[in-house]
């Protein structure tokens, strides 16, 4: 637009000093171009839209043109970049009283370049071209200032995206921690407490029993600080660390869980075939927290760890002959095999496809059932 301007006004320049040869009025007419070019140079680079700076900068060269046009008509056709400028500075009203303005100028320049008479296009052409002009260039403004709005509004929705996605990711990591912490360092202390408790029971009538209780609560404690070390990085649990697969971790799980009160055995069924090593993790959490609830609230003396393989589900069941519970009760008070722990193997299932169940009954003892669907996981 500032090129056209320049070029524009060259051209009228030069048409008048082709046109009419240098008389009285010549000087001023190459004065006042001079200054409207040197004025106009001043302005656009400095002036910022709606600024009270620029509108005064739009005056002084509208004047100045205003000026230019009656001493010759040929400058009429720069006030086309001056449209365009108003339109960009002033606010709508103003910008459509100098439109008017301009527009009525031109017209009368253009009636004195014309034949003598009254020429109907010099009276319609210089109007309509400038109400098409400004229309477009409004209807072009509100488009901008829609899609300003617009991305505005796409920022905004994608910052409040971004802070639900954290608060998700957080209340998300603090179940998988409060999961883990449950089936690892919980079960861990639990055990811990009851061969501490059973060693210093034992301590003076068998000390060799206590020593075994005490060895058998720091090999726990080792393998918990393992688990710990772990999950805080989001690690497979160390059963699975050596890849034997889940087999071999739980048959390694039973073992460990095997004390003179409670024998647990293992066995599997079905093809020896490896799984996902998400299903793996949480089918042995879920064993791992199964044989803590065992521990601490069946009074069990005997567990089994069944693991069966099919072509479309992989099932997990912990079956024990202790005292048992009604699943379809309230949890008693602190009980936390039927408060946190069943829950807790829920989500896991859950976020795998997979279900729970638990069949028992007060005195017949407990089976749990976790089954993860595999064709999915393809």
């Amino acid at each position: 637009m500032h090129v056209a301007f320049f070029l524009l006004l060259a051209a009228s320049l030069a048409r008048f000093l082709l046109r009419h040869p240098w008389d009285g009025r010549g000087a001023w007419v190459v004065a006042l171009s001079v200054a409207l070019a040197a004025l106009y140079a001043l302005g656009p680079g400095a002036a910022a839209p709606a600024s009270r700076r620029g509108r005064v900068w739009l005056a002084a060269v509208v004047v100045v043109w205003t000026v230019l046009v009656v001493a010759a008509p040929s400058f009429a056709l720069c006030a086309v970049p001056l449209l365009f400028t108003g339109l960009r500075l002033l606010p709508r009203r103003a910008a459509l009283a100098l439109v008017t303005l301009l527009t009525l100028f031109v017209v009368g320049a253009l009636q004195r370049l014309a034949d003598p008479g009254l020429d109907p296009v010099t009276l319609v052409a210089p109007p309509a071209a400038a109400a098409i002009a400004t229309a477009v260039f409004l209807h072009a403004r509100r488009q901008a200032e829609r899609q300003r709005a617009l991305i505005a509004d796409l920022l905004r929705t994608r910052r409040d995206l971004a802070a639900t996605e954290r608060r998700e990711g957080t209340l998300a990591e603090r179940q998988r921690l409060s999961m883990e912490i449950h089936d690892t360092l919980a079960q861990g202390l639990s055990s811990q407490r009851m061969l501490l408790q059973a060693a210093d029971r034992t301590w003076d009538g068998d000390p060799e029993t206590a020593r075994h209780h005490v060895r058998t609560a720091a090999a726990i404690a080792e393998h918990n600080l393992a688990e710990a070390r772990r999950f805080v990085h989001d690690l497979a649990p160390a059963d699975l660390a050596g890849g034997g697969g889940l087999a071999p971790a739980l048959r390694a799980l039973a073992a460990r869980e095997t004390t003179g009160g409670l024998l647990v055995g293992f066995h599997a069924e079905g093809a020896d075939a490896a799984l996902p090593d998400r299903v793996a993790s949480a089918l042995l959490r879920i064993a791992q927290g199964a044989l803590a609830n065992v521990r601490e609230h069946a009074g069990a003396t005997r567990a089994a760890l069944t693991l069966t393989r099919l072509d479309d589900q992989v099932v997990l069941d912990v079956a024990d002959d202790g005292r048992g519970f009604d699943p379809s009760a309230a949890p008693p008070p602190g009980t936390d095999a039927r408060g946190h722990g069943l829950p807790a193997m829920r989500a896991r299932l859950a976020a795998l496809g997979g279900t729970l169940t638990v069949e028992s009954a007060p005195g017949e003892g407990t089976v749990l059932s976790a089954s993860v669907p595999l064709e999915a996981r393809r």
